[in-house]
C-alpha cells in the first residue's frame, strides 16, 4: 500500500491561523534581518534547518529563512527570502523580496497593522502589504 500526501491538506493546516505579509526592500538578507531586529527589538536569526529547496530546469535553488519564536507565546514569525539567482519561491509576486509569515495563535489585527506600519517606515523599504494566503498560486513553497 502506497501513502500519498495530499499538499492541499497539508497546506491549508500549515496556514491555518497564520498572516503573511510582503515586503519590497531591495537589501540583502543578513542586513535587512538586521535592521529589523534593530528597529523593532525582534531577533530574527537564519534558520539552515528549515531553508527551501526548490529544483527548476534540473538546478536547485535555496531560499533562506529566518525565524523569531516570540517568548511566552506561541507566536513565531518567519522571513522568507523570496529570490535566488534570478529565481522567485513565488514568482507571482517577483516585485516582492521577502515574505513575512506569522504563525502561532490567532495573530491579533492591531499586531498585523503595528507591524506593517513600523516596516513600512524603515529605511530602505519600498513596499509593505498584506498578501492573502488563499491567493498564492504555488503555497507548498513556503512549508518547511
Amino acid at each position: 500500500m502506497k501513502l500519498l500526501l495530499d499538499p492541499k491538506s497539508l497546506a491549508d493546516g500549515f496556514f491555518e491561523g497564520t498572516r503573511l505579509m510582503g515586503i519590497m526592500a531591495p537589501i540583502k538578507d543578513y542586513l535587512f534581518c538586521w535592521q529589523l531586529n534593530q528597529h523593532l527589538g525582534v531577533d530574527f536569526r537564519i534558520n539552515n534547518e528549515i531553508e527551501i529547496q526548490l529544483t527548476k530546469r534540473g538546478r536547485n535553488y535555496f531560499f533562506s529563512v529566518f525565524e523569531f519564536p516570540e517568548k511566552h507565546t506561541t507566536v513565531c514569525h518567519y522571513l522568507y527570502n523570496n529570490q535566488c539567482d534570478g529565481e522567485y519561491l513565488l514568482p507571482e509576486f517577483k516585485h516582492l523580496d521577502y515574505l513575512w509569515l506569522l504563525k502561532g495563535d490567532e495573530i491579533d489585527e492591531y499586531l498585523l497593522q503595528h507591524l506593517l506600519a513600523a516596516v513600512k517606515s524603515m529605511k530602505g523599504v519600498q513596499l509593505v502589504t498584506e498578501l492573502a494566503v488563499d491567493k498564492i498560486k504555488n503555497p507548498e513553497h513556503l512549508i518547511f
